[in-house]
């Protein structure tokens, strides 16, 4: 009989055995905690990641130089990512791809229109050419902003767009995403499983907390650089919202493109229900591997009403309160 094939385990689940020796011993001295998904998350520069993506985050640190007109989004984990992608994308993009049934979206995942800087392009010790892209460029992140590459942080003409979520959802959220993500046969993480290391911040790019509360204040120091946008917000009255990000992206909507209803084709071109029900984004996969189903779960707000408890509802509540408090910021 022939031997069985061990399947090749998907990118994200990369462990330590596989990493250059420079990358080795930097985790060596970082604090360590259990993952959610790959077995371990590593504690850098207050804030915890995989390995693998740890790996991408000292790269693109060391190796990425930004343009004056680059434009970057910024979140936490399920904050709302692959729409504020589709969303800045479309908006941006609209003169030379119109919102129509050829518009790039339609056979790409945003994922693939606007990478991640430290999970696509700077993983796994590539130096990505980046000189070929159109102007204004758009990157992804979920890093924090004070580990941000320092060249993006001095840039006067970069723009960072920041999109937050009311942790509850967020937690929700992370949980059936990353057990999703999981390999058949291995054990799904229980909600209680991983409800404590969320609130102790060991979370991928977390503590949720302080990533928001980083954002938040240098978009209240530096309002023409940092655009602070809530989840809530954009659901609740979209059009007020695109028409100020286009205001911040320096790309207003005219006279002719508002009496055209524009902004009325954009959010539904964009729409969570539109988004999910492509065939890219039912069956078609990531170049790391994750299958693009997995970012179209639901996109509600409160769902989180359907899976916690009052308890774990108010501790929640009470980390905010007390992470955000004094701040101006509620979320």
């Amino acid at each position: 009989m022939p031997s069985e094939i061990t399947p090749t385990p998907p990118k994200y689940l990369q462990e330590e055995e596989t990493l250059p020796l420079e990358l080795k011993n930097i985790i060596s001295t970082l604090p360590k905690e259990k993952g959610w998904l790959a077995s371990r998350l590593y504690l850098y520069q207050g804030f915890w990641y995989p390995v693998r993506h740890l790996g991408g985050v000292i790269n693109c640190q060391n190796l990425f130089r930004p343009n004056e007109t680059d434009i970057f989004l910024s979140t936490t984990p399920k904050s709302g990512t692959t729409w504020l992608k589709a969303l800045v994308f479309t908006l941006t993009n609209r003169k030379t791809h119109p919102v129509t049934k050829n518009h790039p979206l339609i056979t790409k995942n945003p994922h693939d229109l606007v990478p991640f800087l430290e999970i696509k392009l700077f993983v796994d010790n590539q130096v990505p050419d980046l000189s070929s892209l159109a102007s204004p460029r758009l990157f992804s992140t979920h890093l924090p902003f004070n580990s941000l590459p320092e060249p993006v942080k001095l840039n006067p003409g970069c723009k960072i767009v920041y999109l937050c979520r009311n942790p509850k959802d967020i937690f929700v959220s992370l949980w059936h995403f990353t057990n999703s993500l999981k390999p058949q046969d291995t054990k799904t993480n229980s909600i209680e499983d991983v409800f404590d290391m969320f609130c102790r911040g060991v979370t991928l790019f977390g503590p949720v907390w302080d990533h928001v509360l980083e954002y938040w204040k240098q978009s209240q120091e530096k309002p023409d650089r940092v655009y602070f946008l809530k989840f809530e917000d954009v659901k609740e009255k979209p059009g007020e919202c695109i028409r100020g990000l286009a205001g911040f992206l320096g790309c207003p909507f005219s006279e002719g493109e508002e009496e055209s209803g524009l902004v009325d084709d954009i959010l539904r071109m964009c729409s969570f229900e539109h988004l999910r029900a492509l065939e890219i984004n039912k069956n078609g996969k990531l170049s790391s591997g994750e299958e693009n189903k997995a970012f179209f779960r639901r996109g509600v707000v409160g769902d989180w009403k359907n899976y916690l408890s009052d308890e774990m509802a108010d501790k929640i509540d009470g980390i905010s309160k007390e992470k955000l408090g004094g701040s101006g910021l509620i979320v």
